[in-house]
């Protein structure tokens, strides 16, 4: 037998007794697991649908101790800055309500109409939060529905 061959040979053995030993492992792994209970899910109704027969969306939901919150536009008059504040008061009183703050933020987006209004879109967002929390911020195509300059939704601890 030649060293290639002999070679050859260990690296199968060995790949034979790592897969058996994985397999037992996961065999006997899963014979000792609980499995896990379902965290409830709890769903905040958006309170522009009431009255809808069939509600589009939840103004936010929770579930493992995170709070995720739709999108909020301001739909009346007015600038950037102030539909940005507007947007930010909304996602603060949806926060408070499903039990969290604007300190506990970790993850934002925003949606802009107009790229042209990030400098004064961040000028009305800056101090909000707690830590600044992780952010995206995009122009749409073809613009926000509602007519909104801005929309921003979130993800926040509870």
């Amino acid at each position: 037998m030649n060293v290639t061959e002999n070679t050859s040979r260990r690296s199968a053995v060995k790949s034979l007794f790592t897969t058996i030993a994985a397999a037992g492992a996961s065999l006997f792994g899963m014979a000792h697991a609980k499995p896990a209970e379902a965290a409830p899910i709890t769903h905040v109704p958006d309170e522009s649908q009431q009255g809808a027969q069939a509600p589009l969306f939840s103004g936010s939901v929770t579930h493992n101790g995170l709070v995720y919150v739709a999108g909020k536009g301001e739909h009346g008059p007015g600038d950037i800055t102030a539909h940005t504040v507007s947007v930010l008061n909304q996602i603060e009183a949806e926060l408070k309500k499903a039990g969290s703050s604007m300190d506990k933020v970790l993850k934002v987006n925003v949606y802009l109409h107009d790229i042209k209004d990030y400098a004064a879109m961040n000028e009305a967002y800056r101090g909000r939060f707690g830590r600044p929390p992780v952010r995206t911020t995009i122009a749409c195509y073809g613009g926000i529905p509602g007519s909104s300059l801005v929309e921003i939704d979130c993800i926040a601890a509870l």
